[in-house]
C-alpha cells in the first residue's frame, strides 16, 4: 500500500491546495494534499479491485483528506448494493468535512431504493454531523422525485442541530424541494416551520437556482423572516 499512496502523492497541485483549504475551513491545512477531484477519480478507476486498494479501504483512519476522498471514490466503485453500504457505514464516521461528505455520491445505492431509504433515515438519527449531513444528501438526491414521502420532508425539517454543515444542508434540501415537490415544501415556509437561519438560507439558495421561475422568487422573497 505504501508504494500506492506514493503514487497518489505525486497528483497533489500546490496551487489547488491553497485554493481549496479555503474551502474547508475545519481542516488542518497540514492534512490536505491538493488531488484534485478528476485526478482522484482517475486514481480510483485505475488502482481499483488491486489488494492495495482493498488494504487502503481497510485502514482507518485516514491522515490526508485528499485520501479521505480517495476513500470515497473506491467506494463509489463499488457495484454490489449491500457490500457499498456497508462500505459507506464504516466510512462515514471518519468523515470530517461536507466536501467528502458530499463527493460521496455512489450508484450503486439506488438500487434499491427502500432499503436505501431506510439506511438514509438511520444516517438521520446519528450523532455525527457528517453522517446526518450525509443522510438528508441522500433523500436531497434521490427521494425528491418518483420516491419521494412527505414524512421524510417531515423528519428533515424536524431536524435541529447547531452544526453549521447540517443546517446548510436542510436548507439545500428545501430548496431543491422546491424545484421538485413544490407543493409539499411550501408549506414550510408560509408556515415558517423550519428555524430562522434555515427558512432565510433556503430561500436564499431558491432565488439563487436558475431552475425557478423569476415569478416565484419574487414570492419567496417576501417570505423571508427579519
Amino acid at each position: 500500500m505504501k508504494a500506492l499512496l506514493e503514487e497518489f502523492y505525486t497528483l497533489r497541485d500546490p496551487a489547488y491546495r491553497d485554493f481549496h483549504k479555503k474551502l474547508i475551513p475545519n481542516v488542518d491545512p497540514d492534512r490536505i494534499l491538493g488531488v484534485r477531484t478528476p485526478e482522484i477519480r482517475k486514481f480510483a478507476k485505475k488502482i481499483y479491485g488491486t489488494p492495495e486498494a482493498e488494504e487502503f479501504l481497510q485502514t482507518l483512519p485516514h491522515f490526508y483528506y485528499d485520501e479521505n476522498n480517495l476513500h470515497g471514490a473506491l467506494i463509489e466503485r463499488i457495484r454490489d448494493f449491500d457490500a457499498c453500504l456497508q462500505a459507506v457505514e464504516t466510512f462515514l464516521p471518519y468523515v470530517d468535512n461536507w466536501a467528502t461528505c458530499d463527493l460521496l455520491a455512489p450508484k450503486a445505492l439506488k438500487k434499491d431504493p427502500a432499503r436505501l431509504e431506510l439506511a438514509a433515515n438511520r444516517f438521520l438519527d446519528a450523532e455525527h454531523p457528517y453522517t446526518v449531513r450525509f443522510g438528508i444528501g441522500l433523500f436531497l438526491r434521490y427521494f425528491l422525485n418518483g420516491n419521494f414521502k412527505e414524512d421524510s420532508m417531515a423528519r428533515i425539517a424536524a431536524i435541529r442541530s447547531d452544526e453549521y454543515y447540517v443546517n446548510m444542508m436542510i436548507a439545500w434540501y428545501f430548496a431543491t424541494a422546491l424545484c421538485k415537490q413544490k407543493e409539499a415544501a411550501l408549506p414550510y415556509l408560509t408556515e415558517k416551520k423550519l428555524p430562522k437561519w434555515i427558512h432565510n438560507k433556503a430561500i436564499q439558495k431558491a432565488v439563487e437556482s436558475y431552475r425557478i421561475p423569476a415569478e416565484e422568487k419574487a414570492c419567496y422573497r417576501t417570505l423571508k423572516i427579519k
